[in-house]
């Protein structure tokens, strides 16, 4: 009893850092490039960073679109997952009814039923728990787009350059939509659901990490300059940067199929994650 107290507990105080307060490395990036843009490029940039500050000192969620959760699990071998989906569900609520918006909305009623995480456990060989959670809003995920290579339309085919061809018309499609300048997630391959669920999984890394691949580091790089050459710019008002990052991965995929999904972030990439063992917690 203890123990689900405790996690539940830590877990409403998740949501709440996450909800609140951008992760360091983000707001590196958006400092960075401030001094980057002009003119109301930059005055966007400006007003986000104010944002940012408000909101960490005053614990306010940072945009009013306070996001659907996104939880991956890390758990040792034996944990019950459906005991600590309850305990997730459970603090969800709480979180709902002091400071989180209700997100979730039931298609066929059309009723609005609180905060409905979505929950992906992965089984790993350490002794603790460790819970990721992204608070992901709707206008960064309505522009995120998934393609079947080859595609007429964009001359695109099966190889890095279709990729590529991809990448740049999922973030001029997406404009100043999803709140620019945004973060890019990306995966090759794999089938149409993990495809799509492992781009999204991209946006977990640090924005300065280096991919471990070096062609998928030069395609991170490539796809980031040239998007940003779009002078899409920040709130779509033109300027020098329309993404921060671009991470990228690849899953197996069948001989017949090429998938390639986009998970875009807005400048709000809200991810912080939880460790958690025999009641000792670590946000981080």
């Amino acid at each position: 009893m203890q123990f689900k107290e405790d996690l539940g507990n830590a877990l409403v105080e998740l949501y709440k850092i996450t909800s609140n307060v951008l992760p360091s490395d983000v707001i590196s990036a958006l400092k960075k490039a401030q001094e980057t843009e002009k003119g109301n490029s930059k005055l966007f940039i400006d007003f986000i960073l104010q944002n940012i500050e408000i909101a960490k000192q005053e614990s306010r969620p940072i945009c009013q679109d306070t996001g659907f959760p996104f939880f991956i699990v890390y758990c040792p071998k034996g944990e019950s997952t459906k005991e600590l989906a309850e305990i997730i569900h459970s603090s969800s609520e709480k979180a709902t009814a002091n400071f989180l918006r209700p997100n979730s909305v039931n298609p066929i009623s059309e009723k609005n039923i609180g905060n409905i995480p979505e929950i992906h456990f992965r089984e790993w060989d350490k002794n603790y728990l460790q819970f990721d959670l992204m608070l992901k809003g709707a206008g960064s995920e309505n522009v995120s787009f998934q393609y079947s290579l080859p595609d007429i339309s964009l001359n695109a085919h099966r190889d890095f350059e279709g990729v590529f061809k991809c990448a740049l018309d999922a973030v001029f499609r997406a404009q100043g939509n999803g709140c620019p300048p945004g973060i890019l997630g990306l995966c090759i391959g794999g089938s149409k659901n993990n495809s799509m669920l492992e781009a999204k999984k991209q946006l977990f890394r640090k924005i300065d990490d280096v991919n471990s691949d070096k062609r998928l580091a030069l395609l991170e790089k490539n796809i980031l300059s040239k998007s940003n050459k779009l002078k899409i710019g920040p709130a779509g008002l033109g300027g020098k940067n329309t993404l921060l990052a671009v991470k990228a991965t690849v899953l197996p995929r069948h001989p017949a199929s090429y998938f390639v999904s986009f998970s875009y972030s807005c400048w709000a990439l809200r991810r912080h994650s939880l460790r958690f063992k025999e009641g000792v917690i670590k946000f981080d």
